[in-house]
């Protein structure tokens, strides 16, 4: 199984607004903030886009397209100039692209509310629509003005596309990465984040959080508004700390849904997502064990748990070939399997069963669904939105990375999470990090601020572990909101916490916590056609 590939069957993963990865620690001096806040933004107001019809059904289901036009009839698009450099402020100047939903009850108009999906890379130019489709009333937008925007290096915004890495690793063996192998894969890697890096340095060493905060407070100071609300996932969790560290006085209310991990490294950061998904991988051996009549795999969570580390094993050691599969599958796919959250666990488990099971020549049902081909993708049309630029996703991350380890130490750490994690850590891959990046190390520690904070974490999830909500609250305080599901950025979609949050905005209040995305009750039927790769790595 190539590492590097998303396990998907034929029905389409459902679109959740939530970042895909979480950023780094960033750089930049209070003064050079506060030189910048003293000059008023101005926003240029221009007609939205209007998008093709191929377009919009590949942004939206069916279903929703119909309210996705109707709130992007209301929508009002424009940008801000802002210094690329804040020490040098009247130097090179690049464009945020923002828009804006104004408030439904204009009357009672409780100020601007921007939003972040994560990333870092992450698009929010249409996050506000999209935010709407998914629901059927104004919801947040009855008293607040919703603001997307893209951040620097993103989408309409002014940025960088790198080229591709100069060089193939060639396919992996099937089995568990060889040192050789990795030795390849991280000279490759490592020789494209010093090309990427060098290819615009003045541009590339800016694309930071705390410059992405700046650029923030830049559009709520053109909104002409005096505090700015928020509400980020993942990355997005971060440039709102990282925003609430930098302008104190200029934050209202904040809700951060899957909190980042507050003091970044690649390594920290790899360690910890790895960690939470064998934790996790527990839960699901746990919920297999109460369904031994189904999947046969043990009546208790040890006897699961060892069934599927020998079966991981035993794929290692001897890779599978079935004649309509285009790759042997190994460890990789049963690892992957143990990742899942757990609305997927009934899949999960039908596909290890499966797994277990297989005599060949050709693959099981399940197995071949969720890892057969899918029918080659179209090309995209020319108008539609991008929705995450990888080399931002590189630029933020590598900026604020302090670790960039050489090889012999990336691979001891991979080595030290494959033994840490036997159920799980063979879905990660290895990869060079930061290794190459030519540009300085960009740091700052976070400070306590002002308004309402909000940090919501989610008790068994993967991308964004529990702890690092706890360690962000002991460093900038604020109020945890426990949400008791394993769904990286859930509350937005589950109804019950939505609901919080938005009487949180309402009012300012809010309790600890919602039951958030509920496990598979009943006999283990799958609910889902898809296995998603786990958000372990440095990938975005």
């Amino acid at each position: 199984m190539n590492p590097q590939r998303t396990v998907t069957g034929r029905a389409a993963l459902a679109v959740i607004v939530a970042g895909a990865g979480l950023a780094a620690p960033v750089a930049g001096t209070p003064a050079a903030a506060a030189a910048a806040a003293r000059a008023p933004a101005a926003i240029a107001w221009q007609p939205c886009r209007s998008y093709s019809e191929e377009a919009l059904r590949r942004m939206v289901p069916p279903d929703r397209l119909d309210r996705f036009k109707e709130v992007l009839a209301r929508l009002e698009c424009g940008t801000v100039s802002v210094p690329l450099d804040y020490e040098r402020p009247q130097g090179r100047q690049i464009t945020v692209a923002l828009t804006r939903l104004k408030a439904v009850d204009q009357a009672h108009r409780l100020g601007s509310l921007a939003m972040n999906p994560g990333g870092p890379g992450g698009s929010g130019y249409l996050m506000p629509v999209q935010l709407l489709t998914m629901n059927d009333d104004a919801g947040l937008n009855q008293r607040y003005d919703l603001i997307g925007f893209d951040p620097r290096g993103v989408g309409y915004s002014t940025k960088l596309n790198c080229p591709p890495p100069d060089g193939d690793p060639g396919p992996r063996p099937a089995g568990p990465e060889t040192e050789e192998s990795a030795r390849r894969r991280y000279d490759i890697e490592s020789r494209a984040n010093a090309a990427c890096g060098r290819s615009d340095p003045a541009f590339l060493g800016e694309l930071t959080t705390a410059n992405v905060a700046r650029d923030l407070d830049r559009i709520r100071s053109g909104l002409r508004d005096q505090k700015l609300n928020f509400v980020g996932v993942s990355w997005g969790t971060w440039l709102g700390v990282v925003y609430r560290s930098q302008f104190p006085a200029n934050v209202g209310r904040m809700f951060l849904d899957s909190v980042a991990i507050p003091r970044f490294s690649v390594v920290a950061f790899q360690d910890g997502r790895a960690a939470a998904a064998e934790r996790n991988a527990r839960r699901m051996a746990a919920w297999i064990a109460e369904r031994h009549d189904r999947y046969g795999f043990g009546t208790t969570p040890q006897q699961v748990r060892d069934a599927i580390i020998a079966l991981r094993a035993d794929y290692d050691a001897n890779p599978r070939r079935f004649t309509d599969l285009d790759m042997p599958l190994d460890g990789a796919i049963v690892a992957v399997s143990a990742t899942q959250d757990a609305p997927v666990w009934p899949l999960a488990g039908q596909v290890l069963a499966e797994l277990r099971d297989a005599t060949g020549p050709t693959a099981p049902p399940t197995v071949k669904e969720v890892i057969g081909d899918p029918e080659p993708p179209s090309e995209p049309p020319a108008d539609l939105p991008e929705q995450g630029n990888r080399t931002m996703n590189r630029a933020a991350f590598c900026n604020e990375d302090p670790s960039r380890l050489g090889f012999d130490a990336a691979w001891a750490a991979f080595q030290k999470r494959l033994a840490d994690n036997p159920m799980t850590g063979r879905a990660d891959d290895f990869s060079a990090g930061c290794a190459g990046w030519p540009l300085p190390v960009q740091p700052v520690r976070l400070r306590p601020g002002g308004g309402s904070l909000v940090l919501s974490g989610h008790r068994y999830e993967t991308p964004s572990p529990y702890e690092w909500t706890l360690q962000t609250q002991a460093i900038v305080g604020g109020k945890v909101y426990t949400v008791d599901d394993d769904v990286h950025g859930s509350v937005l979609r589950e109804p019950a916490c939505a609901a919080d949050l938005l009487s949180f905005f309402d009012t300012g209040r809010i309790d600890g916590g919602c039951a958030g995305v509920p496990v598979p009750e009943g006999d283990g039927q799958p609910a889902a056609k898809t296995l998603s790769r786990p958000a372990t790595g440095f990938t975005f």
